[in-house]
């Protein structure tokens, strides 16, 4: 081999390393750099749920006759001491028990007269006016009772108006054999009346038919519908 050649081979092979070498940098300049030199993104700070609404307890308005009785659920509170307040459930005894005041006898009262007992009473705690408020929240006191051919007997509450025929759908319906049209109301009259019970008759046929609908009547607490 001449001298010339050599020069030649050595001077490709010179250039084709320099090639090589160049394109080395290149990748290296554009590749991201090592992750143990990146610091980590911080995970993004949990939502925190928003606070809780306070729903204000249920109310219901009592007839214009209602009387506290015992089952009855009843909200007392005290506008100017929260740790009084609260919800209430008159006991079998007819009392009701509050922090500080202990036990207040409420069956026999109405709402306005246990406000006044309470109100009272708390005066021993208070410099001035305690601006207690007493609502009801339930009525469990006022029952009725139906017996006989209906899918579920026995006591029912009231609440603020309660009809025959609405009685006996809560009952489950007639039975099969019931007789529909001999169904009687016994209603307990009180000393008033010598303590002497009244009945009413009650025809299920004429009210499906629209008929004779005042025998319908609003029930009273005490009231036993019987149903043949």
């Amino acid at each position: 081999m001449t001298k010339l050649n050599r020069i030649t081979i050595a001077a490709l092979f010179l250039a084709a390393l320099l090639t090589g070498v160049a394109s080395a940098l290149a990748s290296a300049q554009a590749a991201p750099p090592a992750s143990q030199d990146t610091a980590p993104e911080a995970a993004p700070a949990p939502k925190q749920a928003p606070p809780a609404k306070v729903v204000p307890s249920p109310q219901v308005t009592p007839p214009a006759d209602y009387i506290i009785g015992v089952d009855d659920v009843l909200i007392v509170m005290f506008r100017r001491d929260k740790d009084l307040s609260g919800e209430v459930v008159v006991r079998p005894d007819g009392k009701i028990t509050l922090p500080l005041l202990n036990d207040i006898q409420a069956a026999g009262s109405t709402p306005a007269g246990l406000r006044e007992r309470i109100a009272e009473e708390a005066k021993r705690f208070f410099e001035d006016d305690p601006a207690v408020t007493v609502a009801v929240k339930a009525i469990n006191s006022r029952k009725v009772f139906i017996t006989g051919q209906v899918g579920r007997p026995g006591p029912y509450p009231i609440g603020d108006r309660l009809t025959v025929m609405q009685l006996i759908s809560m009952a489950g319906g007639l039975g099969e054999y019931a007789k529909k049209k001999d169904i009687v109301i016994i209603r307990e009259a009180g000393t008033k009346r010598g303590g002497k019970p009244l009945t009413f008759r009650f025809n299920y046929e004429d009210i499906q038919k629209l008929r004779n609908l005042s025998s319908n009547i609003d029930l009273r607490p005490g009231d036993t519908v019987i149903v043949p």
